[in-house]
């Protein structure tokens, strides 16, 4: 097995060109892209890479080290610059991301998400689908909504996705009112 590789590494705005903007709540220097390792759906290790805070590169790393160590598959992990900054196109790809300057995908008055500190990552969009109000995102998430069918990838209470964040002090958005089982944070929001 090849061994996992872990880097973080300094970013610009211009690294940065469609998920950052001047007003963002952090400013590039404040941003680290992680260079990682994981075991894709093929059963074979890629290299992919996700933008997070200065201060959480290091536990994310340690995160995702775990996650190859034990084989966890993720569909692919590339920077929400890719998709042009829609988290909706993202998520639609089964993309795993982090930072994004962007408002919360919830109920109630704006507010900046977690994302846009860099302080939040979604691990499999599909197979960890957000049911806000009873609307599946992403809608090919809807085959993934009942829990209790365990399938590769998803994230489940106890399982190895939400134990290796859990070990890093994240929490997980599946035990939400809304859950968004694809949702890991540093501020549990």
């Amino acid at each position: 097995m090849p061994a996992f590789a872990g880097a973080a590494v300094r970013v610009t705005a211009a690294d940065l060109p469609a998920s950052w903007r001047p007003g963002c709540p952090v400013a590039p220097a404040d941003l680290r892209k992680l260079e990682l390792s994981y075991w894709g759906f093929d059963g074979r290790p890629h290299t992919g890479a996700l933008v997070v805070a200065a201060t959480e590169a290091d536990a994310v790393i340690d995160v995702f080290r775990r996650l190859y160590d034990r084989r966890f598959p993720i569909r692919r992990m590339e920077p929400i610059d890719v998709y042009g900054g829609s988290d909706e196109a993202s998520i639609a790809a089964d993309n795993t991301s982090g930072f994004n300057c962007r408002r919360a995908v919830a109920s109630g008055p704006p507010q900046w998400s977690a994302h846009a500190f860099g302080k939040a990552i979604d691990v499999n969009p599909v197979e960890n689908p957000y049911i806000l109000e009873g609307t599946v995102l992403p809608p090919a998430g809807a085959p993934f909504v009942d829990r209790s069918d365990v399938r590769p990838g998803m994230a489940v209470r106890g399982g190895e996705l939400v134990s290796a964040f859990a070990a890093a002090g994240w929490s997980w958005g599946g035990g939400w009112a809304n859950p968004d089982y694809q949702h890991f944070s540093a501020t549990g929001s």
